[in-house]
């Protein structure tokens, strides 16, 4: 019996890349399984998509997925930087970054947060563990206030939030999941493809050998044993629609479903299961995740969503047409023009 083929006739099995040099058991290898499947089952066409990743553990996990798309590995903290020229060279590049806890909230905080607050579109992916696992497992920015590890000691410092941080930059996609919920990632990330602008998805990801003990919340054990879903998910994924209008949907009760149709057709259908939140509002936002945080509540779902602003491509209105494939006539003021611009100041 011949392999099942999506709409573009290619099998689960193209969407593979090379094989995961992590350690066995790693969350971000399970992160790496679900953005196959999500990408066979939207069929993308990963000649049109191109990974972006900068330094660590999470960094390496591109070379594992897609292997026929296009792909840059960037320095430390600095995958913004890349992404934002890719996409203002060739507005018609679908982008999927993979940082860490790291390389985002740590050396990359600050083009992490220039990158929401221009709307650079593209899905970014956080692989949160809570440890520089390249190197021998020391906190990162992420990692839980007075966390003991053997060879580091006590971790004094709060951590940061990095879907807090995501949402008061200016972010109009923020999620959070968990790497050993395989359905729930996989449906988040197909929401964030379809989303117009920076799409952010923080997904706890455990670090098997240097934080996977039960006294950290970013271990496995912990994840499964105290994770709060927010709503069940479904996505269904459309056609693309030209005209964009706002976005609106009404109130809607306990364990009732709302439908949330986004500027590509897509639905994304949530139905309420955890604590109350809306996530078209952003002060209940702001207030679950410090609520998470003040009482160790590992909450996951769709944390915030509202209407999708400019992406910094149409803030700057640039052409359509990559700017690789623009003609000379396009690029060089004629001499008239540079003569009268010249006479000006005169």
């Amino acid at each position: 019996m011949p392999p099942k083929t999506n709409t573009l006739g290619l099998t689960r099995e193209d969407y593979k890349g090379s094989k995961s040099t992590l350690c066995p058991g790693c969350g971000h290898d399970s992160i790496s399984n679900q953005i196959i499947s999500m990408a066979y089952d939207l069929g993308l066409n990963q000649h049109n998509l191109i990974k972006l990743s900068g330094i660590g553990c999470s960094s390496k996990t591109p070379a594992y997925f897609m292997g026929r798309a296009h792909a840059f590995n960037a320095v430390h903290g600095r995958m913004p930087s890349v992404a934002t020229g890719a996409t203002l060279a060739n507005r018609n590049l679908l982008a999927i970054g993979v940082s860490g806890d790291g390389d985002t909230g740590s050396i990359g905080m600050g083009q992490f947060k220039h990158l929401v607050r221009r709307n650079v579109p593209m899905v970014y992916i956080i692989e949160n563990n809570g440890v520089y696992g390249l190197t021998k497992g020391q906190f990162s920015a992420t990692a839980d206030s007075g966390q003991e590890l053997k060879y580091y000691g006590r971790n004094e410092l709060p951590p940061i939030d990095l879907a807090l941080e995501a949402i008061i930059g200016g972010c109009t996609f923020v999620a959070r999941s968990f790497s050993g919920d395989a359905k729930q990632v996989q449906t988040l990330l197909k929401a964030a493809m379809s989303h117009h602008g920076t799409a952010v998805v923080d997904i706890i990801s455990p670090c098997v050998t240097f934080n996977n003990h039960e006294t950290s919340s970013k271990s496995y054990d912990y994840g499964k044993q105290n994770e709060v879903a927010l709503h069940e998910i479904d996505f269904m994924p459309s056609g693309y629609v030209p005209e964009r209008e706002e976005i609106t949907v009404g109130e809607y009760a306990e364990g009732e479903m709302i439908s949330v149709t986004m500027h590509d057709g897509s639905v994304i259908r949530l139905k309420k299961v955890g604590p109350d939140h809306d996530p078209r509002n952003r002060a209940q936002a702001f207030q679950l995740l410090e609520r998470a945080q003040m009482e160790q509540l590992f909450v996951t779902g769709l944390l915030y969503y509202e209407e999708p602003r400019p992406t910094l491509a149409e803030s700057l209105y640039l052409t359509q047409t990559p700017l690789a494939q623009l003609g000379e006539e396009h690029l060089r003021p004629s001499r008239q023009v540079l003569d009268d611009i010249m006479k000006d100041y005169m």
